[in-house]
């Protein structure tokens, strides 16, 4: 059995898409914090499990019988460590015969300020004497392209990245990925480099997206405060705007640049460039 935490989110249903082009329905199990939100899973028959990070109790019987486990990531910033070492500990008691877990690209030297929980994670899974795969995930292209319409609205794609490469792919390519991990032998002691095969700067991304739009987009740099300021105003919780704008001025330092190609390497094929994504876009 293989399980996937999260499995109603977006990458963690982009996940079990991915392992059910390679194993039956039967042997995957979704776990989720509301199994009224993954009824259309339990259809396909998926064995959907309720599983709350923040609620151990109900991961110790989540984990019953289960043989790989994908933890992906909390969304809870500042609790994501507890929650985390919660998954773990109950792997640990289930027996688990592997954990992989989706961590940040280049976790241990990365100037990003949300890369220390990921930190944290990865010493309490090497402390647990678990066998274990990390997934270090670099950006996703859905991060960045969400901000296309406020862009085209304005004529200008604001950021705090300066000239800073961003190396993305999309969750799809990601999803894959972590789907590969589970379904291969002899992935415990992995640590996977996770970025698109090709980077681009956000004054590239303004061309492009001028380009498809047929109509003048500039990229505009701010300072960090500022950015975050912008981001506040227009009507994103503070932690979340803080949140992007220390990544953006992270990836001005080149923590979102990686040309190792493993993501590539991994799925098979190139990753999907941030182009041809928002080409895809309506």
């Amino acid at each position: 059995m293989i399980a996937i935490t999260g499995a109603s989110g977006q990458l963690g249903r982009l996940v079990i898409q991915a392992l059910l082009a390679k194993v039956p329905a039967h042997t995957v199990s979704a776990l989720v914090r509301d199994p009224a939100k993954a009824e259309d899973l339990a259809e396909l028959g998926i064995d959907v499990r309720h599983a709350d990070y923040s609620q151990p109790e109900t991961l110790i019987s989540a984990f019953e019988g289960i043989d790989k486990l994908l933890l992906i990531s909390s969304n809870e910033l500042g609790q994501r460590a507890i929650q985390h070492q919660a998954v773990i500990d109950a792997a640990k008691a289930a027996g688990v015969k592997l954990l992989a877990y989706t961590s940040v690209l280049h976790a241990d030297t990365s100037s990003l300020g949300l890369a220390a929980e990921h930190v944290q994670t990865e010493q309490a899974l090497k402390a647990s004497g678990l066998p274990y795969a990390v997934l270090r995930n670099g950006w996703y292209s859905e991060n960045y392209l969400a901000s296309v319409p406020s862009a085209l609205e304005h004529g200008a794609l604001l950021g705090s990245a300066g000239e800073g490469r961003i190396s993305s792919a999309p969750r799809a390519d990601y999803a894959e990925a972590a789907a590969v991990v589970l379904t291969a032998e002899g992935q415990a002691g992995h640590v996977y480099e996770l970025a698109g095969d090709s980077s681009y700067s956000l004054a590239e991304l303004a061309t492009l997206v001028s380009a498809k739009a047929g109509k003048p987009v500039l990229y505009k740099d701010l300072p960090q405060a500022e950015f975050k300021a912008v981001l506040v105003s227009a009507g994103l919780p503070e932690p979340i705007a803080d949140l992007l704008a220390d990544s953006d001025a992270a990836a001005a330092k080149g923590a979102l640049f990686d040309d190792s190609k493993v993501l590539g390497g991994l799925i098979g094929r190139g990753t999907v460039p941030i182009a041809a994504s928002l080409a895809a876009i309506g």
